[in-house]
């Protein structure tokens, strides 16, 4: 098994074919000006020296030096076999509110990506604890079950957007009911649910749901993301604001964060609300949470022994350059009297 870390250096390959062409124009170039001074075969008496088929080795060794150096950018990494590992954490479930509020920007550059760069920041915080992700709006939707993947975990979090649930509104208690259903009960992990939202919930049920949770052994830290002067929703096409979300009565709608609802849904689990509209703040809350929490010990398979073999690559790319800087376009002695390449007159 393989895995290769930075596959954008790829691209650099683009530049070989270019080189080739480049390489067989300046021949012929060279040709033809050869042509205006002489004909070959004064231009071999003119030249005895010269090899013809050195200057096209030099090329070859320069191209592949250079393949294998991008190949070393790219570092392949070989993995020998697949493994259980045992951890110690808990599993964090971030139910993450994707309703049409969550694109106000009084909170810069918007609400939602604020909710996103805070779990990207408290991922980067992580070691052991295992995460999922929850995506709710007037219903709730699964977007990543339990894993230890933090990569992936971070590519499904930039996805999120209002257009992944059809459902209008806010309805925590659906984020929170399907978060109980990421619970094993075989399983004696430690469970927290981190709700990131503007607090606006167009349900009576969330507290319910938030008792019932406690139940499970799920503890819920609330963020809000928002200002309590609230914002306007900007409607945009192509990263361009046409107009504003407008209510029945055609008024523009000025949407604004509820902080007593999500510090009322923290309260029913002994859990707790920070601002969210400090990263840092929210960071260390959460770090000091989980420090209270107990961890507990859980099994993951992975692959084991990954090594970087981008070495190997690099030593060899500058070889074949240095090998190249060592030739001369000159015919070799011992190779010329063995006229290996048909070269001696």
């Amino acid at each position: 098994m393989y895995e290769l870390e930075e596959k954008g250096y790829f691209y650099l390959l683009l530049v070989i074919p270019a080189l080739v062409l480049l390489f067989l124009y300046v021949i012929y170039w060279k040709r033809k000006k050869q042509r205006e001074f002489a004909d070959s075969e004064l231009f071999k008496k003119l030249s005895p020296e010269k090899s013809f088929f050195k200057p096209v080795l030099k090329f070859i060794l320069v191209l592949f030096g250079l393949i294998f150096l991008i190949i070393g950018l790219v570092n392949p990494k070989i993995g020998t076999k697949m493994e259980t590992v045992k951890r110690e954490g808990i599993d964090i479930i971030f139910a993450i509110d994707v309703s049409k509020s969550m694109l106000a920007e009084d909170v810069a550059p918007s609400r939602l990506e604020k909710s996103k760069q805070l779990v990207s920041q408290l991922i980067n915080h992580f070691a052991n604890d295992r995460i999922g992700i929850i995506a709710y709006s007037g219903s709730a939707f699964p977007v990543l079950p339990i894993t230890s993947d933090y990569a992936v975990a971070k590519m499904f979090l930039q996805t999120m957007n209002p257009g992944m649930i059809s459902a209008q509104g806010t309805s925590i208690d659906q984020a929170i009911n399907l978060a109980t259903t990421f619970v094993n009960k075989k399983d004696k992990t430690n469970k927290l649910l981190v709700i990131i939202s503007d607090g606006e919930d167009h349900s009576d049920s969330a507290v319910d749901a938030a008792e019932e949770a406690k139940k499970l052994g799920i503890k819920i830290i609330t963020v809000g993301v928002g200002t309590e002067n609230g914002g306007t929703i900007p409607l945009k096409r192509n990263g361009v604001v046409e107009s504003f979300q407008r209510d029945n009565n055609n008024e523009v709608v000025i949407t604004k964060r509820n902080s007593e609802v999500l510090k009322t849904i923290a309260k029913a689990t002994n859990g707790g609300y920070v601002d969210g509209n400090s990263t840092k703040d929210v960071v260390n809350y959460i770090k000091n949470a989980l420090n209270n929490i107990q961890k507990t010990e859980f099994e993951s398979t992975q692959m084991a022994d990954f090594k970087s073999q981008f070495q190997w690559f690099l030593g060899f790319g500058f070889f074949l350059l240095l090998l190249d800087l060592f030739l001369f376009e000159k015919r070799t002695k011992w190779v010329r009297k063995m006229n290996l390449f048909n070269e001696k007159e």
